[in-house]
């Protein structure tokens, strides 16, 4: 039988880079849910490469981001996002981001993707995050 699942925002990430990348993801049938922690000093460091995928609800809930629409040439849109402010991102739209970092020296986002993100893995997976010097 199906039960509602609840979890704590940034309770149980995982590490992807110590020191500036932890993260975690939840799946249903129809989305997912991701955790995104940046945090200093080597957050800054850590740039994303540009993907696409479902349709992405994304709330900022500390710090902030620049959302870079495109494949990172001159002049590609920004949207900015300030603590507490969310995005609709369309499907299939080519983005990355960089992250902005205030006095709690970090930036994290819950993101909601429909369809899943299924490139994440599994839950118990070694976590996953589109970094621009990653092959994976």
């Amino acid at each position: 039988m199906a039960k509602c699942r609840v979890f704590a925002i940034d309770d149980g990430l995982k590490t992807v880079v110590e020191g500036g990348l932890y993260t975690k993801h939840l799946y249903g049938e129809n989305l997912s849910v991701s955790v995104v922690k940046f945090t200093l000093p080597k957050g800054p460091d850590l740039p994303a490469k540009t993907h696409f995928h479902g349709e992405e609800a994304s709330l900022q809930i500390v710090g902030g981001c620049e959302i870079i629409e495109g494949d990172g040439d001159a002049g590609d849109p920004v949207t900015v996002m300030g603590s507490r402010s969310a995005v609709i991102i369309p499907e299939g739209l080519h983005h990355y981001g960089t992250n902005s970092y205030g006095a709690q020296q970090m930036s994290l986002r819950l993101n909601i993707v429909s369809p899943p993100r299924r490139e994440f893995g599994p839950e118990d997976a070694a976590p996953y995050y589109p970094l621009k010097e990653r092959e994976a």
